[in-house]
């Protein structure tokens, strides 16, 4: 089953915590070695290549994805036939020797349709750690419009991503096998599969990424922002991050507070939590989704699910999992659906609620024995094309988070912890549970136990939190603009569905969130939007 773009680009926002969720505690490798510090902890925030700032930009027609990036074609053009444009720039692989090393950052753009009332450049990442700008910005194009009355629309390839040195870990292949094996194991067998599994992962990272690892957190991409706000001849920094984005912006405002100008944070990550918190809300998060989905379902005469109420339903979906972990059923070509493969597929497609109809189809047929529709959901959030090739997401995803965090679980800490998850999600507990091992062994020692976003003397940022957020828990909009400080977060409030607000359906959002990027009117703090 093909896929559709808008699915694919709604998976690819997923969070910090969705696969690699991370936590607590060494900063010693599995084996008692030393890891490498991450770069973010040995360069000055302020270092600037100043050479590099004057660069300038050889811009494109933009060519079809890459491997690394995903399938596809070319970007279409925009509403009136402007064309989307792509470019590289250069950037310092390691900010403490800004005259060493240098890597390419892919980019991509399409002109403000007013140019006497053009603002500037507005940037957007759309989060993972790990998805691609330069193949998602075009996706959203037409959502994002109205913006291009007084902005150039500029995505980029965050480094590690994509086109921009793109980590590479493990061959398709392999990947294969890794989603087809059990994530969520249930004895000492299986637990030491799973252990094994996962240093083979990082071992095929460190092989053939090993040089890059050090230097891709986020606090060298708000750097790489810096850089690229300079390059493109804007003063102040205007800026759309999207769930992880949220916190590449926080960071960016904490370093550079007075380069702020407009800046939009929209389905937000709690600055303020742990691993261990935060991997616990978004299982609480995707729960809360889950229930919304089933509640849904249960009140239609014509679900094709078995069950009268919200819980019915969610029990047999879970005695589904259990058959599945039991005897996998026939999926796509050879492959088939497993117990992992259809909790992944489940929560691909809460991330919206366009795309419930699909769950709840893929669920009925995977019941029936085809788990065709099931696999296909978990494809496009592991980030596998139809044609078998997988793009770098999810290695990105790994090496990001693992240069960001500090921390590591044991097996006994995983162990330790995973009763608290399952009573978060009888789905989701032990699948988000086992992931705080995500980076365990990790060949680079993390940056933060949390991010610092504090950004006394910016200009007011607007967090938009969605109370129905799956995969960035409404919470997560409150504390960042705490944490930016007075004065400075602006908190609006979606009471919807699905990840993110501004592409949610609501009027009433997209047109603050408007009023704010176009005109520079700053809501009050607090605004509803139902």
């Amino acid at each position: 089953m093909r896929t559709s773009p808008a699915l694919r680009a709604a998976a690819l926002l997923a969070t910090v915590t969705v696969l690699l969720p991370l936590a607590a505690c060494s900063d010693e490798d599995d084996d008692g070695g030393t890891a490498t510090p991450s770069a973010a902890s040995t360069a000055s925030p302020t270092a600037t290549p100043k050479d590099l700032a004057s660069q300038k930009l050889d811009w494109k027609p933009c060519p079809a994805p890459n491997e690394a990036q995903g399938s596809g074609t070319s970007p279409s053009p925009l509403p009136g036939g402007a064309a989307w444009e792509c470019s590289f720039m250069d950037a310092p692989l390691d900010y403490g020797d800004p005259g060493g090393r240098t890597i390419e950052l892919a980019l991509i753009r399409a002109a403000a349709r007013n140019k006497e009332r053009r603002i500037g450049s507005l940037i957007f990442n759309f989060g993972g750690p790990g998805a691609s700008g330069v193949a998602t910005l075009p996706s959203f194009g037409t959502d994002y419009d109205a913006l291009r009355t007084r902005y150039d629309l500029v995505s980029f390839d965050p480094r590690g991503v994509g086109r921009s040195e793109g980590v590479e870990c493990s061959d398709d292949e392999t990947l294969d096998a890794r989603y087809e094996k059990d994530g969520t194991p249930d004895d000492s067998e299986e637990e030491k599969a799973f252990v094994e599994d996962q240093k083979a992962y990082i071992a095929d990272c460190e092989e053939n990424s090993g040089d890059e690892l050090p230097y891709v957190g986020t606090t060298n991409a708000a750097r790489d922002m810096d850089l690229l706000r300079q390059v493109l001849g804007d003063d102040k920094l205007y800026y759309f991050g999207i769930s992880y984005g949220t916190e590449l912006g926080g960071v960016y405002a904490h370093l550079y507070p007075k380069k702020v100008g407009r800046a939009v944070l929209d389905a937000v990550v709690d600055p303020t939590e742990d691993s261990l918190e935060s991997s616990l809300g978004q299982t609480e998060g995707f729960q809360l989704a889950l229930d919304n989905f089933t509640a849904d379902c249960a009140e239609r005469d014509d679900c094709k699910l078995p069950g009268a109420t919200s819980k019915e339903i969610q029990d047999w979906i879970g005695d589904l999992l259990a058959k599945l972990e039991k005897k996998p059923v026939p999926g796509l070509g050879e492959r088939e659906l497993t117990e992992t493969q259809a909790t992944t597929g489940i929560a691909s497609a809460l991330y919206s609620k366009e795309t419930w109809p699909l769950l709840e189809q893929g669920l009925d047929e995977a019941d029936a024995g085809n788990g065709g529709l099931l696999l296909a959901l978990a494809d496009s959030l592991n980030g596998r094309s139809e044609d078998g090739r997988y793009d770098n997401s999810n290695a990105a995803n790994a090496a990001i988070n693992c240069a960001d965090s500090k921390q590591r679980y044991t097996l006994e800490e995983t162990r330790k912890a995973l009763p608290r998850f399952r009573e978060a999600s009888p789905v989701f507990g032990d699948y988000l549970g086992w992931g705080l091992m995500a980076c365990t062994g990790w060949p680079v020692v993390g940056a933060w136990d949390t991010p610092d976003v504090s950004a006394p003397g910016s200009a007011p940022i607007l967090v938009v939190g969605n109370t129905g957020d799956p995969a960035t828990p409404y919470a997560g909009a409150k504390a960042m603009a705490a944490q930016l400080g007075k004065g400075v977060g602006i908190e609006l409030t979606y009471k919807g569905e699905g990840h993110g607000a501004y592409n949610g359906g609501s009027t009433c959002v997209q047109r603050t969130v408007d009023a704010y990027l176009l005109a520079g009117k700053v809501p009050k703090s607090g605004t509803v939007c139902e």
